[in-house]
């Protein structure tokens, strides 16, 4: 047993431990089973977990609070109200104790079966670099003088649309988000997408105006035939395939180094995009970059 033991990496006890198991319930007694101990003499008695769920529910006030006034220690009714699945006090109205705060409905991951069938559009705003560089090229310590504080440098609007099922996405560099950028942009997305032999049938955004009432941008969707659909309120993760792809394109490529001037980082994006679209490994494509799910050459 020890020989075995020591071979598969394991101690002598767990080795006897398996031993026994079969020998008692056969294949069957080989399954996981749970640590959870079958008994907690300790665990608070379901009367004072009963009057923590009350307390909570009546004074909605926090833990803290909750255990001076209950005599228990403030990490239990932490747990007890976990247990009880309470929400948080930060996502419930104040005077009424109502859930006000969305929940993340779409945590389970989804993806759509077929490219094209739903594109997600989003924007990320990021502050332009002035003449010879900021605070990350100089350091927060360099000192600036009047004229440069009051200066505004402003922003650059990248305006990105991902495909849900392959991650392929098509972004620009533009100066504003407003309506008429959006259906252009929304219209060379789409020809982008076509050249691909990508057939765009529904496109997914957040409530904006510049998408929900710009009469751009409806032309371009009802040109290439493709639905409009809409988040709901406050819940930005149900935009999630373009909010990931906003995250790494900051991380891989606007803060990924020192640039010195605005234009030296714009020159920078088109051949991150590229490489995002044809050499990045990608997680959820099995370690395969988003151009390996088309099976359509560009045109």
């Amino acid at each position: 047993m020890a020989h075995v033991a020591s071979e598969l990496g394991v101690s002598r006890q767990c080795a006897h431990r398996w031993v026994r198991r079969f020998d008692e319930f056969g294949v069957a007694g080989l399954r996981d089973r749970s640590s959870r101990p079958r008994r907690c003499p300790t665990r608070t008695s379901a009367r004072v977990e009963a009057r923590v769920v009350a307390c909570r529910r009546r004074e909605r006030r926090g833990q803290d609070w909750i255990a001076a006034e209950m005599g228990v220690p403030a990490r239990t009714v932490n747990r007890i109200l976990r247990r009880h699945a309470l929400p948080r006090l930060s996502e419930c109205d104040p005077l009424t104790g109502q859930v006000i705060r969305a929940s993340k409905t779409t945590a389970v991951r989804y993806e759509r079966a077929a490219a094209g069938d739903l594109v997600h559009v989003d924007v990320k705003k990021i502050g332009r670099i002035p003449a010879g560089g900021g605070w990350k090229a100089h350091g927060r310590q360099l000192g600036r003088s009047a004229a440069q504080k009051r200066a505004r440098i402003g922003f650059d609007f990248v305006h990105s649309a991902v495909d849900d099922h392959s991650r392929l996405a098509y972004s620009e560099l533009l100066p504003d988000e407003q309506a008429a950028t959006t259906g252009a942009f929304m219209a060379r997305a789409i020809a982008f997408f076509a050249s691909h032999g990508i057939t765009v049938s529904e496109v997914m955004t957040d409530n904006h105006w510049s998408y929900a009432r710009s009469h751009a941008f409806a032309q371009a969707l009802a040109d290439a035939r493709a639905r409009h659909v809409f988040i709901r309120a406050h819940c930005p993760w149900q935009n999630g395939k373009v909010e990931r792809f906003n995250r790494t394109l900051q991380t891989e490529w606007a803060y990924r180094r020192v640039f010195t001037s605005n234009h030296s980082r714009a020159r920078a994006f088109d051949r991150w995009l590229a490489y995002y679209n044809n050499r990045r490994r990608h997680t959820a494509l099995g370690g395969q970059p988003p151009i390996s799910r088309i099976t359509t050459s560009p045109t």
